[in-house]
This record gives C-alpha cells, structure tokens and sequence, in this order.
C-alpha cells in the first residue's frame, strides 16, 4: 500500500489520480473512471470530484492501493 501526501484537507478524486501515476493529465480523469473500477473506503465511486480526507484508502484497478496521508 502506497501512501500518497496531502498538504490541505482534502484532495479530489481526479487530482489524487493524478498525483498517484494513474493518469498523466487530469483530462484523463473522466474517461479512466468510466473505464476503471476505483473504490473509496470499500465503496465503490466513479466521480472525479470526489473528496478525499487523510486515512483514506483507495484501490484503483490496475493500479494499485493506495492511502491518503498528511504531509
């Protein structure tokens, strides 16, 4: 599991995607969660303006798991 540093309080969807290697651009946000099963917390989401707190986790097919920290 992969922890990714936040220094505000929280980060959108589409941005963690960003910042994790998923996607190269945040254009990509949109098109990758319609086309990749991504769950927050267990739960499944598809909205890249998601919020997403510190202790967060998020598993993103084909990616990885992940874990939202404070920086």
């Amino acid at each position: 599991m992969k922890e990714i540093a936040i220094q505000t309080e929280y980060i959108t969807l589409g941005q963690f995607l960003k910042l994790s290697d998923c996607i190269s651009t945040g254009g990509h946000a949109k098109f990758f969660l319609q086309e990749s099963k991504v769950l927050i917390n267990g739960e499944p989401d598809n909205r890249r303006g998601r919020k997403l707190y510190s202790g967060d986790k998020v598993e993103v097919e084909g990616c990885g798991v992940f874990t939202v920290g404070k920086a």
